[in-house]
């Protein structure tokens, strides 16, 4: 029973927790990394791909969504991004303090009915639309990353090129890619605009001066 709740707490962490609502943002946004289809497919590649973020992050079977479950969840997806695109931790916790007085219940803690360990939940109860325990469980583990931390528990990808969201997780340099992806093509795109100013500047050189007296 030890190593089953040891594994539980492992999968179902307050950094796990957080990743998966940076995941699921990123899915519901239509970004995440996923190549850009027909609007029908998407609507329909949106909820495919949802489940499976879930099924990633420890979510047991079935998990079954419902187009309408998908519908409240963009709009879910779209109140957390206000954290996301906080740009400091004061900012962070604002958004927060709105999220948590608005969106959730009363904290409470549950077992599922003995088929978990004890942890806490924002939502109504064990069997909540998705969209409501999307929303609580994400303001809760944001929450916590945030009064852990002292700073804001995540940030909007700098490239302008992606919508992506990222968590920023310990110490060290702010983050501003949300993967080393984007990170490498800002690299490449700022190199071969300094390479361009460069070369424009030595054609213009070139020219001048270049007259007989």
């Amino acid at each position: 029973m030890a190593a089953l709740s040891d594994d539980w707490s492992t999968r179902h962490s307050v950094l796990a927790n957080a990743r998966r609502t940076a995941a699921l943002i990123n899915t519901l946004s239509g970004t995440g990394d996923r190549e850009p289809q027909p609007k029908p497919a998407a609507e329909a590649a949106v909820a495919v791909a949802v489940a499976e973020v879930l099924r990633e992050y420890g979510e047991s079977e079935p998990v079954e969504l419902a187009p309408d479950d998908v519908v409240r969840m963009r709009v879910a997806a779209l109140l957390l991004r206000e954290v996301f695109a906080a740009e400091d931790v004061d900012a962070a916790a604002a958004a927060l303090n709105r999220l948590l007085a608005e969106q959730t219940g009363p904290l409470r803690l549950t077992s599922h009915g003995g088929s978990a360990p004890w942890h806490p939940h924002l939502d109504s109860h064990d069997d909540a639309p998705w969209d409501e325990w999307f929303l609580t469980s994400s303001c809760l583990a944001l929450t916590v990353l945030l009064w852990d931390h002292q700073r804001p528990p995540g940030g909007l990808c700098a490239s302008p090129a992606c919508r992506n969201v990222y968590i920023t997780s310990g110490p060290g340099p702010a983050r501003r890619y949300c993967s080393r992806r984007c990170a490498t093509r800002e690299r490449v795109a700022a190199h071969r605009r300094g390479q361009r100013a460069t070369d424009t500047k030595s054609h213009s050189g070139s020219g001048s001066g270049s007259g007989t007296s």
